[in-house]
């Protein structure tokens, strides 16, 4: 997949944890996809017995109810139960309960979208995968860093190999904060789209960009000044910010060339570009 270049729309890309449904779910997903996000993105871990699921955390604890079913197996770790127990769980009564972007008790999530919400499974990567297949849409696969656990050593190759066997090397961008595991996609399929993501301000981005292979930098949005988009733009590189939900923050950006934004409220992006006429 190649995002868009200095001369392209920017992309919008709904972040996983939505605004709107229960994070790394189908459910958020197809919201985002309603919405006219133009890719949405996941995280992906891996079970105990070595399947690809999508969760962001590295615990079960914040959006399920773990602790109500396995309540001896504190801090809950992600690697340390099996596909069919995380199965078991509740991964969307959590986002009714909290609320955690306030659009629940702003009247923006419909009373059968809520009751939908209640058991969702946590999905796994070829279920995520094939969603976005058969909607004709594109999503960013950030592979958690799994350094210190048995995965470390086969999650990047088991999902270049899910990408391949799906045939969705053009759909997909794959993205993490361990960027050897970046290199690793490379070395396995150099056709791959990649992105590296960072926290905090680097000195030269485009040296690490070409260090690892990767067409795309991934900067938190404080970590980049407007001046460093412009020139990792010009020598051909793709600059996705995450996470943007303010709309003055998100005109800043497109102001500054960004490619694409990352942002839990794809609505309040598309509006804004709708507003200002800027391309999309």
């Amino acid at each position: 997949m190649t995002l868009p270049s200095s001369s392209e729309p920017l992309t919008i890309a709904h972040r996983g944890a939505s605004s709107l449904a229960p994070e790394n779910t189908i459910a958020a997903a197809r919201k985002a996809l309603e919405l006219g996000a133009e890719m949405w993105e996941l995280d992906v871990a891996l079970t105990a017995e070595g399947q690809l699921i999508v969760i962001h955390d590295d615990t079960l604890t914040r959006t399920s109810n773990v602790a109500a079913h396995f309540p001896d197996r504190w801090p809950w770790p992600v690697h340390g139960f099996t596909l069919a127990q995380i199965r078991r769980l509740d991964f969307g009564s959590w986002f009714i309960d909290r609320d955690p972007f306030g659009q629940i008790a702003a009247g923006h999530v419909s009373p059968p979208d809520l009751a939908s919400y209640i058991g969702l499974p946590a999905p796994t990567l070829s279920e995520a995968l094939a969603f976005t297949r058969d909607s004709d849409w594109r999503v960013n696969v950030e592979i958690k860093d799994l350094s210190g656990t048995p995965g470390d050593t086969t999650v990047v190759a088991q999902v270049v190999a899910l990408i391949e066997r799906l045939a969705m090397p053009d759909r997909v961008l794959i993205s993490s904060f361990n960027h050897g595991y970046i290199g690793r996609v490379k070395a396995a399929n150099p056709g791959l789209a990649t992105g590296l993501l960072v926290e905090n301000p680097v000195d030269d981005p485009a040296a690490l960009l070409r260090r690892f292979g990767a067409q795309a930098y991934h900067p938190h949005a404080a970590a980049i000044p407007p001046g460093t988009i412009a020139d990792l733009r010009a020598q051909g590189f793709d600059v996705n910010i995450w996470t943007v939900n303010d709309e003055a923050a998100m005109q800043h950006l497109i102001e500054a060339g960004a490619s694409g934004l990352f942002t839990d409220f794809p609505q309040r992006l598309k509006a804004l570009l709708a507003a200002t006429n800027a391309p999309w």
